[in-house]
């Protein structure tokens, strides 16, 4: 039998972690953790079934994972891994069976690769990080911890994104550059 999971955020983002979870094979998802107010809804027939003041609850669960996106701000997700490291929560490295992702390369605990997304030889990625559908992530690349690298966007060689940076849709990098901040979709990287 496969190991149990619980998810923790259950919007929009919540929806492409359920269809990259059920892809790989290798967790039986458990439910969602949202707001109060929503517990006994269904996000793709997966139920509410507490809050973030319910996760003590569920700790027979071994592994949990941020299923809440990155937009505006990267705190929510910061704040849901330290608390579900405390927890004792395993943190699993989501990995689409539909995306690339080197032998030769690093990716921390928490982070997801979504579908058709490549992550290159050399590459490091951090923790608590989403590589979106379809983006790069090119040779000698590292990406710090807590970053999102949204759909489409092209990480190349060498480029440093530095912790909690948001690079957005269709944006490129020059190699060997750097990117920090927030980053707005279709952007050219310096």
């Amino acid at each position: 039998m496969k190991p149990l999971i619980l998810l923790i955020g259950g919007g929009g983002h919540c929806k492409a972690v359920i269809d990259v979870i059920e892809n790989e094979c290798r967790f039986n998802i458990e439910g969602i953790i949202d707001k109060r107010e929503l517990i006994g809804q269904k996000v793709l027939n997966y139920e509410i079934i507490g809050c973030d003041d319910d996760l003590e609850k569920f700790t027979t669960i071994k592994n949990a994972f941020i299923s809440v996106g990155q937009i505006r701000s990267v705190e929510p997700r910061i704040r849901l891994y330290n608390k579900i490291k405390m927890l004792g929560f395993e943190i699993p490295i989501i990995v689409s069976n539909q995306c690339y992702v080197s032998k030769h390369s690093q990716i921390g605990e928490g982070s997801i690769i979504m579908h058709h997304a490549l992550v290159n030889a050399g590459a490091t990625i951090g923790k608590n990080c989403i590589i979106n559908t379809k983006a790069l992530i090119e040779h000698d690349a590292v990406v710090e911890n807590h970053c999102h690298v949204s759909t489409g966007a092209i990480v190349n060689g060498g480029v440093t994104v530095r912790e909690k940076t948001f690079i957005g849709s269709n944006s490129t990098s020059r190699g060997y550059s750097e990117a920090n901040g927030f980053i707005k979709a279709g952007s050219v990287i310096r």
